[in-house]
């Protein structure tokens, strides 16, 4: 059974207040840049940019961060000798920026501590900030986001499921009972 805990005007409004406390904290867009974690980060990260630019009349680049070969909670075969090619697509400079890394669900820390490893190896960013939908608890690593849209709290049997438009049709968040 599954149940809406944030509808699309709820989204939009978390994410405009999300870019907001950016703004505040970095005290303007001057050396920003955003990575969306793939798949729905990087369309949150896109609308976060959007709103930037409604708000600061300038853009900020964004990109897209795969961070599958770096995670340490998925099995990699060790008979493959070829490392495995990620998709990232990122064409500007990490290196003394000011990083926003985006994604949908805080849950364990495991994809950000993965995000990060795949920063690093991009260059050395004079910061990384985290910027959350929705952070649901249950930290394995000690992970916090900087900006959150909204905090569910759950049970480890319940699952959260983000949906945007861009892929699903629709904007919502809902949590799932296994």
């Amino acid at each position: 059974m599954a149940k809406v805990v944030v509808d699309a005007m709820a989204m939009q409004r978390a994410l405009t207040r999300i870019t907001y406390e950016i703004i505040e904290h970095n005290k303007g867009i001057d050396g920003l840049v955003i990575l969306g974690i793939k798949t729905r980060g990087v369309y949150l990260a896109q609308r976060i940019a959007s709103r930037l630019k409604q708000l600061e009349n300038a853009s900020v680049p964004v990109g897209e961060l795969d961070v599958t070969q770096y995670r340490d909670d998925i099995e990699h075969d060790s008979q493959d000798t070829d490392p495995k090619v990620t998709i990232s697509k990122i064409d500007f400079p990490v290196t003394d920026k000011k990083v926003i890394l985006v994604d949908d669900v805080l849950y364990t820390g495991r994809t950000i501590r993965a995000a990060m490893s795949a920063i690093m190896d991009l260059g050395r960013p004079k910061q990384i900030n985290l910027a959350v939908l929705v952070d649901r608890g249950h930290r394995e690593l000690p992970i916090r986001a900087d900006f959150v849209g909204k905090n569910i709290p759950s049970s480890q049997q319940e699952r959260i499921k983000v949906s945007v438009s861009e892929i699903d049709g629709h904007d919502s968040v809902e949590i799932i009972e296994r």
